[in-house]
């Protein structure tokens, strides 16, 4: 029910691109000292009006409320498919302070995602009657 709200489907994608992101950024600091290692990055996710994810999985428009769904999933919410965004070559070599700095901003944008997903759920809670 909550999942079919479009601010509900794009925090969730924002959370799971952010761990995605994390394990990037640990695998770059990790690799520090390895020859000719070129570090990654994830390109941010682009959300439609609806709150879909653009630039993920391809699947066919609906024209009408009566068209069965393709599928269940939407882009970015299996946290166990985290290779599903487009990772992109940031350099020659790693920069320790560059990661950190990154690694550090990237677990902030995620607290913020979890907490105004928790929030709204609870707002979701409050209106139907159950968050007291």
């Amino acid at each position: 029910m909550a999942a079919d709200l479009p601010i509900m489907s794009m925090l969730k994608t924002r959370m799971h691109w952010h761990q995605a992101r994390q394990k990037l950024l640990a695998e770059n600091v990790s690799n520090a000292d390895t020859p000719r290692f070129q570090p990654k990055d994830l390109k941010q996710p682009a959300f439609t009006r609806d709150g879909q994810a653009v630039g993920g999985a391809v699947a066919p428009e609906r024209t009408s409320p009566l068209h069965l769904a393709a599928g269940t999933d939407r882009p970015g919410e299996d946290p166990r498919n985290a290779r599903r965004f487009e990772a992109t070559p940031s350099g020659n070599a790693v920069n320790l302070e560059d990661e950190m700095m990154k690694v550090a901003q990237n677990q902030s944008d995620y607290q913020l995602a979890a907490s105004l997903y928790q929030r709204s759920l609870a707002m979701l809670k409050t209106a139907v009657g159950r968050g007291r």
